[in-house]
């Protein structure tokens, strides 16, 4: 067996992880709890008025090949850093789309100097911060030591030696993180707004996918770097302890040389919203929620008439807690954790988003109420408080910002960049509080639309499509890369129809499944087995060991680190389980659950009078394969759907809905890419997906009859 790249094993194993797993969820919430600070949020805060703001202009000067200095000067700690902003604009990749990206990682791969592992240790010798990336670069350090950090930057970016060997390792990685990426609503969600918005053949709705990435070769990099990382647009600005007198010195001796390309701002054409209001849905079973997304596009330049007036209906509508999106769908309906809202702003068309992932059968209603809140603003229904609290959030965010010394410069950056009146910041204030009632009701109408935006929507097709069909919207089904697919028939494909007779049988499935993973007696002769596992939730790692016997014993040991954070045990007669060290009896109720899984491969159960009932419920789809639907209900009751392809006999998907305090909870859980291991088939790829919570799943090694005595289950 390969256990370089090895993924879960059969949906048995899964089945013994899952509350194990759930509790690694909650030990991560614990610890993050306990750190947080109570607050009253039965009390909304006093609004009080608008700060003074005050800043000196940073000390600026040109040089010769194009890039702007910029200089803000603040002696209060010996230290400096410096960031380089290349003005490059919306890029066009194609066919080749992630060059850029890639690229500018590439830059970090070593110089003509210095290789990767050089250059790192000799950053880390001086305690500096140094990065470099496709659009720029920043370094930090000490001032005693910063000639020297931005000597690094300067020579990553100018003189990359670009290894061949790094670019595959980075392909690789890219590739594994898009595939992971595919798995998420939101991800998904965000691509498809994009691409259908502006297009998929441009600059702003154009996308990575693996595909593109495998095409990129060497040339293409270099051919990025050519064009894109350049004095030309670009803008260094010194922050700290430093001088302009020498600043000016520093940036001549490392970028006074420097040549390149000369950039040209690109044109974006402008892009028309559709003629009326859409539902454009993106069919995605494993999701355990809608992620819902319902906006258009804008074009709102910062020196526009429009666009302070703006900010503020957003902040009205979504911006924060005090939102009306927020305080509709979560305090008074509880369909999500959060609901807000966006608008874009800049040289280049935006888009205006509202936003909210909510439970899967609410989200017929959570589009309707999104809307309603949108169709609120636009009609000015909302109080003087409201724009009162909103003034105060946007005023005392931006006065905050203040106290960052940097900020002063990227004012001065972002002035030149969008063309403002000089005294834009200066008067931000002045201006935001001028704005009336009137004023965002107006600006709302033109901009929020509600008749003929985009309604996009990830999740369970199934479960959620019937229902949004009352809402009156055209309904059109894309896939996760914004392609077309046609209606979903009930008879699935030829395979799928000549399926769904009455000559297919649960004993059929179970057989054909059976026989699909080696063969009923290869199955039979495994008794015990083994594995180390990794799991990935919440962005964190953890690692651990999973033992079972026949016909029910199990134990299942998590660690992060050193640090056990959840056990199981399970003797076949009883069990505890423990978290963060708190140990606690199984209950009557999970031992029954415990015997309901008897044995490695359950299957073998299914039709042996073990207490179990099975039956065929038709056809069904999973990734686009053709499956039968097995319904499961063990001696406990619990109940369960597990489709099996029809094609391969393979268990593709398993899904299980249970009652709990919140109402209706699905757990899902998608295997694929099955391999042989000794004289059975494993799935060696496995997600997880419960309670909101994505789970991967992966088992570095596997054995089959040794290394599992009953002193395990102890």
């Amino acid at each position: 067996m390969d256990s370089k790249n090895t993924l879960p094993s059969n949906h048995k194993i899964i089945e013994k992880m899952k509350k194990i797993l759930i509790f690694i969820a909650a030990s991560f919430f614990m610890l993050h709890a306990e750190a947080q600070v109570k607050i009253d949020r039965s009390k909304k805060p006093a609004s009080g008025p608008a700060p003074v703001i005050s800043f000196k202009d940073p000390a600026m000067f040109t040089m010769p090949n194009g890039m702007t200095v910029l200089v803000v000067e603040d002696h209060s700690l010996p230290k400096v850093s410096a960031s380089l902003q290349i003005d490059q604009g919306p890029i066009k990749e194609g066919k080749r789309a992630g060059v850029t990206s890639l690229m500018g990682q590439m830059l970090e791969e070593g110089t003509k100097t210095m290789d990767k592992a050089s250059y790192d240790q000799a950053v880390e010798y001086i305690g500096a911060s140094v990065s470099v990336n496709s659009s720029g670069g920043y370094a930090g350090s000490l001032t005693r030591y910063f000639d020297k950090a931005l000597g690094y930057m300067s020579d990553a970016l100018q003189n990359p030696s670009f290894p061949e060997d790094a670019l595959k390792k980075l392909k690789t990685q890219t590739i594994t993180g898009l595939k992971n990426a595919d798995r998420s609503a939101a991800t998904v969600a965000n691509r498809v707004k994009y691409a259908l918005s502006f297009g998929k053949n441009t600059a702003l709705g154009e996308f990575t996918t693996p595909e593109t990435i495998e095409k990129i070769e060497m040339e293409d990099i270099k051919e990025a770097y050519k064009n894109y990382i350049t004095p030309s647009r670009s803008y260094l600005t010194f922050v700290g302890d430093i001088t302009p007198a020498k600043a000016k010195e520093l940036a001549t001796k490392y970028f006074g040389k420097w040549t390149g390309k000369k950039l040209e701002l690109p044109t974006i054409a402008d892009v028309k919203n559709p003629s009326t209001a859409e539902i454009d849905f993106v069919n995605m079973p494993t999701a355990v929620q809608a992620q819902i997304s319902v906006g258009n596009v804008v074009t709102n330049p910062m020196n526009g008439k429009d666009y302070f007036a703006l900010l503020l209906a957003n902040q009205v509508l979504g911006g924060g807690a005090d939102g009306k999106l927020f305080l509709n769908l979560r305090e008074k309906r509880g369909f999500t954790y959060g609901s807000y809202s966006s608008v874009g702003s800049g040289r280049f068309p935006a888009l205006f988003n509202a936003s909210a992932e909510v439970r899967t059968d609410k989200a017929d209603s959570a589009v309707q109420e999104i809307v309603n809140e949108i169709v609120n603003v636009r009609n000015g229904k909302f109080t003087q408080e409201e724009l009162d609290l909103a003034k105060a959030k946007v005023n005392g965010s931006f006065a905050l910002g203040m106290e960052d010394p940097a900020n002063s410069a990227r004012y001065a950056t972002n002035i030149l960049i969008n063309n403002l009146p000089k005294d834009f910041y200066r008067t931000y204030l002045q201006k935001l509080n001028a704005v009336t009632i009137t004023d965002v009701q107006r600006v709302a109408a033109d901009y929020f639309n509600h008749t003929n935006g985009r309604i996009v929507i990830v999740g369970n097709a199934e479960k959620i499509i019937p229902n949004l069909q009352r809402l009156g919207y055209p309904i059109k089904r894309y896939d996760i890369y914004a392609e077309p697919v046609a209606e979903e028939k009930k008879d699935l494909n030829a395979d799928a129809s000549s399926a769904t007779t009455d000559k297919v049988s649960a004993y059929d499935i179970i057989q054909n499944y059976l026989k699909a993973i080696g063969g009923k007696e290869a199955v039979s002769k495994i008794k015990t087995m083994s594995a180390d596992l990794s799991v990935a939730v919440m962005g964190q790692n953890a690692s651990g060991t999973m033992k079972m016997m026949n016909p029910n014993m199990s134990a299942m040991e998590i660690k992060m680190g050193s640090m056990t954070v959840a056990k199981s045990v399970f003797n076949g007669l009883t069990g505890y389980q423990s978290q963060m060290g708190q140990k606690k009896d199984m209950t009557m109720e999970e031992i029954t659950e415990e015997k309901d899984d008897a044995g490695i491969f359950p299957e073998l159960n299914y039709t042996s009078g073990s207490g179990y009932s099975t039956e065929y419920i038709g056809a069904g789809k999973v990734n686009g394969e053709a499956t039968y639907r097995l319904k499961v209900k063990g001696p406990s009751g619990k109940v369960s759907v597990k489709q099996y392809s029809i094609k391969t006999g393979l268990l593709l998907q398993s899904e299980t809905t249970t009652q709990g305090d919140e109402g209706e909870q699905v757990t899902l859980r998608t295997y694929s890419d099955y391999k042989k291991v000794g004289d059975v088939l494993f799935p060696h790829t496995m997600i997880l997906n419960t309670g909101g919570l994505e789970i991967t799943n992966n088992i570095d090694t596997l054995k089959f009859n040794e290394g599992v005595t009953e002193k395990d289950f102890e």
